[in-house]
């Protein structure tokens, strides 16, 4: 996948690079100067994508596990070896700053990595079945087969590691992928392929297609040949694209509004502050899981906050490709518009901005806010942006009350040292993942991730994922004994 200013990259299908067709223009987040220039597939060429899918699941279920393992190492350490250039591409079309960048590859050689030794054990069971007189000799065994050709459309923030989270373990469990890339983040998914079938993928299992809206839910929605969907955007697009999907397996990683607890046992108020800051600020809160609401015992509430706020204050705020800088843009002018409202419509219903909130461009200071209410959208909805609000609370309880006040439940996190309020918490905050010690932020790639109510449908991480990429089979084998 090479960049050329005045032609088009074109998109990747059964092993080529094609470029006819109309293409999409991709600018930086930062400056909006132009990184490139990439072919849109069209809804014949999805359709040809879906014939060399369906194709290819013989080879691809027949593969043995010593050589799915082999191609997704070989392609772990292809990212190790071109570490710097998907870091490049991540911040040139994905504006997110660079040292972030970096530690983004390094999670998809960590994604690649544990998909490698999950396809080397996957297992099944035997049974008896000789349970009853007149069946000797009867026995079973269970094993996992791919479900068949997989659609993944993924989102522009983690343009490397989201992608990652569903063609390695689609590799892993013999899958087909047909992989729809974010229109503001091709490119990294266009080098991403062309790594993956330089491993020894069969390529007419994997095609990369930028696509137009409307084609991308004809595939996901009439399309009956593709049998799982894998989508990590909105809720709203998310849930509308269950709702049309047929039978088809669909799993969704949607949104969220990641909630943070800090009780005043936790020993060192300083580590607490400066983890929000990390986890609220970070790629200008452009994550599902980033910190948004934060209820803080009121003992220990104003220290809290002034705080976060000095240090909110002391980010580096600009040019993404700066080693120094810590927030970057938001992807679209518009959404730093929105977040911009969002902070106004809050403080005009008697909030107030303790930090941050200037916008030059599509760059917003971070966001430090306090005395929100129900009914605000920086409260109730997904910010995605650098904002994080943060309130008292009185009675612990009413802080797993005010976590659980939500229409998302991805992960949510509890900074206390009392075992007790931890087990509590862990029973009732509906979440996905509660995080006890850390920010709703941190995550770890190989666990189970994803959420409930408008978070999301199933599990990511790569064993959850591989499951339900497959199903199990059952063989009886009748008279054993006797042969």
């Amino acid at each position: 996948m090479k960049m050329r200013p005045g032609t088009p990259t074109g998109f990747l299908l059964c092993g080529k690079e094609w470029n006819d067709g109309e293409a999409l223009e991709v600018r930086s987040p930062w400056d909006q100067g132009v990184v490139g220039r990439v072919t849109v597939a069209t809804r014949a060429d999805a359709r040809q994508a879906v014939n060399h899918a369906v194709a290819s699941l013989r080879r691809t279920r027949a593969l043995p596990h010593w050589k799915r393992r082999e191609i997704l190492e070989d392609v772990a350490a292809a990212l190790i070896e071109q570490k710097e250039r998907f870091a490049q591409l991540i911040v040139a079309e994905a504006g997110k700053p660079v040292r972030l960048a970096r530690a983004e590859v390094d999670r998809a050689v960590l994604t690649f990595k544990t998909a490698a030794e999950e396809a080397a054990r996957q297992s099944g069971e035997t049974l008896p079945l000789d349970l009853t007189e007149g069946n000797e000799g009867r026995w079973g065994m269970v094993q996992r087969f791919p479900v068949g050709p997989i659609l993944a459309i993924t989102p522009f923030n983690f343009p490397l590691n989201l992608v990652a989270h569903k063609v390695a373990p689609a590799m892993a469990a013999g899958c087909p992928m047909i992989l729809k890339p974010a229109p503001q983040t091709p490119f990294t998914a266009l080098a991403l392929g062309e790594v993956i079938l330089k491993a020894g993928w069969p390529e007419e299992a994997l095609a990369v297609l930028p696509l137009e809206n409307a084609d991308t839910a004809w595939l996901a929605e009439k399309e009956d040949r593709i049998k799982l969907v894998s989508f990590t955007g909105s809720a709203k697009v998310g849930w509308e694209l269950k709702t049309h999907s047929g039978r088809k397996r669909v799993l969704l990683e949607l949104g969220g509004n990641a909630a943070l607890i800090v009780h005043s046992d936790w020993p060192d108020l300083d580590e607490a502050a400066l983890k929000t800051v990390h986890a609220a600020f970070g790629y200008a809160g452009q994550s599902c899981i980033s910190v948004q609401r934060v209820f803080v015992e009121r003992s220990v509430f104003p220290v809290f906050l002034r705080k976060v706020a000095e240090l909110a204050g002391k980010l580096v705020v600009g040019d993404p490709s700066n080693e120094a800088t810590d927030v970057g843009p938001l992807i679209r002018l518009s959404d730093a518009e929105r977040v911009e409202a969002w902070v106004k419509e809050a403080v005009e219903g008697g909030a107030k901005v303790v930090a941050g909130g200037e916008r030059k461009g599509s760059v917003i200071t971070p966001v430090v806010v306090t005395g929100t209410s129900d009914g605000m959208k920086l409260r109730d909805e997904e910010v995605f942006g650098p904002v994080v609000a943060i309130e008292p609370y009185d009675d612990f309880e009413q802080a797993l009350a005010d976590v659980n006040h939500s229409k998302y439940g991805l992960q949510a996190g509890l900074l206390t040292r009392d075992a007790a309020r931890i087990l509590t918490a862990y029973r009732e905050l509906e979440v996905g993942a509660l995080i006890a010690g850390d920010t709703p932020t941190w995550r770890m790639d190989p666990m189970p991730y994803g959420g409930v109510k408008d978070s999301g449908l199933g599990r990511e991480g790569i064993r959850s994922a591989i499951e339900e990429m497959t199903e199990p089979r059952m063989l009886v084998l009748a008279g054993i004994g006797r042969l």
